[in-house]
């Protein structure tokens, strides 16, 4: 089923048009890239598709249920997220192990299957081997990498992230990327992935949205597959 379908987005910035006729979607079990060069206005559609921009016309639906008839879980990591300072009390473990813990059950018992998605989140951006340590001593990009685990251990129906593997070398970006595959495949996830990381990924993802434009008009969508 389908998680988000855009049609004929039109987005401005003050009189400026720059996203013009958009048409897109992302379906569960799929995921899907979002490519263009810098400046293709990538997080400025993400950000209209989750009703944080308004657009200037078009329709945006994003469903309300899961493939399973319950309540749609959505995972959002925009770009440079992480902005712990170094008085920030908690460690790398507890503070991914927190999103696992429902709103309102923060004293629910913490079981070997919430264990193991907060592991396996931790393995997925290389910083499980840092589990123990203090947030306040980790660089801006190991942050920004915490924050992506704990969005993937609250185990959501959509994920969409932006630029999740800036900072990532070649194997963590490649596991990464594993996990999104497998997550998409074989639990019905739906991803949407802004990256820039073209050849890299092209063996994993199912489909690509490219923004581009031609001489004279603004950014609009080119699908493909990967």
């Amino acid at each position: 089923m389908r998680y988000i379908e855009v049609k004929n987005l039109t987005f401005y910035y003050d009189e400026e048009p720059v996203l013009e006729d958009i048409n897109y979607h992302v379906s569960d079990g799929e995921f899907v890239t979002l490519t263009g060069e810098n400046g293709a206005a990538k997080s400025t559609l993400v950000k209209a598709t989750l009703g944080l921009l308004k657009p200037e016309s078009g329709s945006i639906y994003i469903s309300d249920k899961n493939n399973e008839g319950e309540k749609l879980s959505i995972g959002y990591i925009p770009q440079l997220i992480a902005s712990f300072n170094v008085g920030f009390p908690s460690t790398v473990y507890e503070l991914v192990s927190s999103g696992r813990y429902p709103k309102g059950r923060w004293f629910k018992r913490f079981t070997a299957l919430d264990r193991d998605h907060v592991q396996k989140a931790l393995e997925a951006v290389g910083m499980w081997d840092m589990r123990h340590r203090r947030i306040g001593e980790l660089s801006g990009g190991q942050k920004q990498r915490i924050s992506l685990a704990r969005v993937f251990a609250t185990d959501p129906d959509l994920f969409i992230l932006d630029e999740p593997t800036n900072g990532m070398d070649e194997e963590s970006r490649a596991n990464f990327y594993r996990l999104l595959r497998h997550s998409a495949h074989e639990h019905d996830k739906g991803v949407l992935m802004i990256t820039h990381d073209h050849e890299d990924i092209k063996e994993y993802a199912d489909r690509q949205i490219h923004l581009v434009r031609k001489e004279g008009t603004q950014w609009r969508c080119f699908h493909m597959s990967s």
